[in-house]
């Protein structure tokens, strides 16, 4: 409807205006205005007043509003209407204007009420208050509109959409202009404030209506398309036998999602029927409002907002422990033991009136007497008219050295459970000012329905909270935690799920310790996403840490893991690039199978290249042999080792992703940290990867050969004395005398051993310096020493006992020709 477009309008004060006499302008309604000061009196009585109330300007003035106002709720029982309170209850009409009159009014308030009008019949009036709140005394601006005109001009454009909001009139489409005169001091300070008693309307628009009004001389309510009204009026209409019946399907129709059973409403029910159709608008409106995304937390934030202030002035949202923490929890109904934690508050008073004595975060149980556990154990909304002072009193004593009776006496209460599949998540306790209507049965209705709507977006945001924490987990299980320094080198990782299919994926990095101070640097790729990938991801990753530890040439892995594989079952393929690096021998002994080849930067001239290794077929492929090819390497060099979908990109060649690999690999870099970073950045621009990224690096420094000592040791027993003093005197030397003891007492032990058991070739007995000190004993005996439990009376099994006892660590291994046992000593602090 255009509010610019008039059927005629009241006669205008003003001249050459152009208005005619007649009706009410297309889409307005008649309005009178009063102001009332702090003392109750009419400081401002404007023309529409004196229609409606039937009392002249002059004679208004300066007396006591409550006289000339007869709008108390008290409504005369006429013919087919029932008294005022036989459907008072239903209703829950709000305070009625005149206690308002005479104790104050600190808050917008409205209602509707039946006067006498002298010389007139019954006149059935909407009220609005709305306290003025500035520089001068205080007042209050009063609206009041005959019902009778706005019901018939809402009964003609009912089907144009000119919809009722909540609770009654106009919150979505009436606003309101007042009636200005030229005589009213106060006219300039109360346009200057209009937005803030609309706060939908701009500025600009506010001007306009006020220098419209005041030029034609009469108040008006104006339809409008966007703006709302703060408060709305209780309509009050009367219950007969059917419009019970058609409360009753409407109201099941909000409770279920539904559309509003399209019924003709009878004459003097279409606002109550409207005003239920509102609240069937307002749940799809806060539907579209909530779960925008997945996030628990963002999730929380819009359900909150969502209901304040259009259903209510405060809204505290409450979850259980596990919901917050993103996990299940055990069936059954919650108690009195069951910890909630406050995670939301909104609210339309002050400005930190609530964060000192009630703070997000604060997690607390609620004890059997209060309406919070019976609303969480029953799972149904509970409603409190007015919270007294000894039920504010009951519930304010669980909260320790916090007196917060004064935020709640006194206000009607809803509280409202958020529950999805019948279980209880947590609830919503909804506050309305003393000043505001009370929460009825219709607002239990509704609330109901909003918190089922948010509990069930919760639940889902919840699920998938806890989903993506096992995923997170289960990955991070999955794959191994490096340490950053290992015999020679230096190692970084990193690792990228897949963003839209999930945290869960089939690509690894390992790297495995090896007799001789070498070390596996390991790379794969299950072909596939999901659980399933990352199950089969699991057993290659442990079969390749089970066959490193046997030290097995990298060709012979691959082989051995390609047999397993098939054994697995024929569903997957994997790729996968095994490395051995040797700091001693400065040497690379790599395998491929079917993965995209390493990257290595020369440390000399900085130079990067892929190394061209055979390609091999994919892990699973069954039947094709693998090839091992050596790589010489110096001190500083950097291998770099990736799966492809950190550089392959669907339209695109792999090739162009190679390049940029190799390219950004050669940038200087303070920190392999910051190497791994700045490579990830280059060939990852883009959001929406759909492929898991596994990257390791590994600089490699070599061991110098003055920190390696090696002996060959003839099978004499005499030769264990000769070890001895060899072992001690190297410590010396490399100023690690305080190891020479426990040194020279194992190397004492296994090279015993190693005398003993050899067949033909000499012992070799070798010591490295490196992070630790490293020292080995090779024999040609197949057979691995055991860890036995040895007696007061036994000869032998304490040997590797005390090297058990006394090493960092030690292990033994087969080799070609033998064996190796070993023992590393953390080095003394310089």
């Amino acid at each position: 409807m255009d509010r610019g477009t008039e059927r005629g309008a009241p006669p205008s004060r003003g001249a050459g205006n152009g208005a005619a006499d007649g009706p009410a302008a297309a889409g307005r309604v008649p309005l009178a205005v009063v102001v009332v000061d702090r003392d109750g009196l009419v400081s401002h009585w404007s023309r529409g007043a004196s229609r409606l109330f039937g009392a002249d300007k002059e004679e208004a003035i300066g007396r006591s509003a409550a006289d000339l106002l007869p709008v108390s709720g008290a409504l005369p029982a006429v013919e087919d209407t029932p008294p005022h309170d036989v459907y008072a209850a239903y209703d829950g009409l709000g305070p009625d204007l005149e206690s308002s009159l005479d104790s104050g009014l600190s808050y917008p308030a409205a209602g509707r009420a039946r006067l006498t009008v002298p010389g007139a019949d019954r006149v059935d009036v909407l009220w609005w208050a709305y306290p003025l709140v500035g520089p001068g005394p205080e007042r209050l601006l009063v609206l009041a509109a005959d019902a009778g005109g706005l019901h018939q001009d809402l009964h003609q454009d009912l089907h144009q959409d000119l919809d009722l909001a909540e609770g009654g009139i106009g919150v979505e489409r009436i606003a309101p202009a007042f009636a200005l005169h030229t005589d009213f001091p106060g006219a300039d300070e109360l346009a200057r404030r209009l937005p803030e008693i609309l706060p939908s309307m701009s500025v600009g628009e506010s001007a306009r209506i006020v220098a419209q009004i005041l030029e034609l001389g009469y108040p008006v309510l104006e339809f409008s398309q966007n703006d709302r009204v703060p408060v709305t009026p209780d309509w009050g209409v009367p219950r007969r036998a059917e419009r019970k019946a058609r409360r009753e399907r409407a109201a099941r129709a909000v409770a279920a999602g539904l559309p509003l059973p399209q019924e003709e409403p009878d004459e003097g029910e279409d606002l109550e029927y409207v005003a239920v159709r509102e609240r069937l608008e307002f749940l799809n409106e806060v539907s579209g409002k909530i779960g925008t995304s997945l996030d628990l937390s963002r999730t929380i934030v819009e359900v909150s907002r969502a209901v304040v202030p259009r259903f209510t002035d405060v809204a505290g949202t409450y979850l259980r422990e596990q919901v917050v923490a993103g996990e299940g929890f055990p069936d059954g109904v919650p108690d009195t033991t069951t910890m909630w934690h406050r995670v939301a508050l909104e609210h339309t008073d002050e400005p930190g009136r609530w964060d000192d004595v009630v703070p997000v975060g604060e997690a607390m149980p609620f004890p059997a007497h209060t309406p919070f556990f019976q609303c969480m154990t029953s799972g149904e909304p509970v409603l409190v008219p007015r919270i007294s002072e000894q039920l504010g009193h009951a519930i304010a004593s669980q909260f320790e050295k916090r007196d917060i009776r004064p935020l709640i006496t006194g206000r009607s209460m809803l509280v409202v459970p958020l529950k999805a599949r019948n279980v209880v998540l947590g609830f919503m306790i909804l506050l309305r000012h003393p000043e505001r209507v009370e929460f009825n049965d219709m607002d239990r209705v509704t609330g109901a329905e909003l918190a089922a709507r948010a509990g069930l977006v919760l639940d889902n945001a919840r699920m998938y909270t806890f989903q993506e924490s096992v995923a997170e987990t289960l990955q991070d299980s999955m794959l191994p935690h490096i340490p950053p320094r290992m015999a020679g080198c230096d190692i970084a990782t990193r690792y990228l799920p897949g963003t839209l299919l999930g945290r869960v994926g089939g690509d690894w990095f390992d790297s495995v310790k090896l007799p001789g101070a070498r070390t596996a640097l390991v790379v794969g790729d299950v072909m596939g996403h999901g659980l399933n990938s990352a199950a089969m991801m699991g057993q290659l990753r442990t079969a390749v840490q089970t066959m490193a530890a046997l030290d097995l040439p990298p060709a012979q892995l691959l082989r051995n893991l390609d047999d397993l594989a098939q054994r697995l079952g024929d569903t997957y393929l994997a790729t996968c690039l095994y490395a051995v690096y040797d700091p001693i021998a400065s040497e690379l002994h790599i395998a491929n199978a079917g993965h995209i080849p390493p990257v290595i930067v020369r440390a000399g001239d900085g130079r990067s290249e892929l190394l061209d290794l055979p390609t091999g077929a994919p892990i699973g492929v069954g039947g094709v042999p693998f090839e091992a090819v050596r790589v010489r390497v110096e001190p500083g060099d950097r291998l770099l080792m990736c799966t492809d979908g950190l550089v392959e990109v669907r339209g695109e060649d792999i090739g162009v992703g190679l390049a940029t690999l190799t390219e950004s690999a050669a940038h200087p870099a303070a920190s392999m940290d910051d190497a791994c970073d700045a490579i990830i950045r280059a060939l990852n621009p883009r959001d929406g990867r759909k492929d898991d990224v596994a990257l390791l690096m590994a600089r490699l420094n070599g061991i110098e050969p003055d920190d390696v000592a090696e002996w060959r040791i003839s099978l004499d027993p005499v030769e264990v004395g000769r070890a001895r003093a060899v072992v001690r005197e190297q410590l010396h030397d490399w100023g690690l005398a305080k190891l020479a003891d426990g040194a020279e007492l194992m190397v004492s032990e296994l090279v015993t051993n190693a005398v003993r058991h050899s067949h033909s070739r000499p012992v070799q007995l070798r010591l490295v310096r490196g992070d630790t000190l490293l020292c080995e004993v090779d024999d040609d005996d197949h057979d691995l020493p055991n860890l036995l439990s040895a007696g007061p009376t036994d000869e032998r099994g304490r040997g590797l006992r005390v090297v058990s006892t006394l090493a960092r660590e030690w292990g033994a291994s087969r080799t070609k020709a033998g064996k190796t046992v070993w023992f590393e000593l953390t080095l003394p602090r310089r």
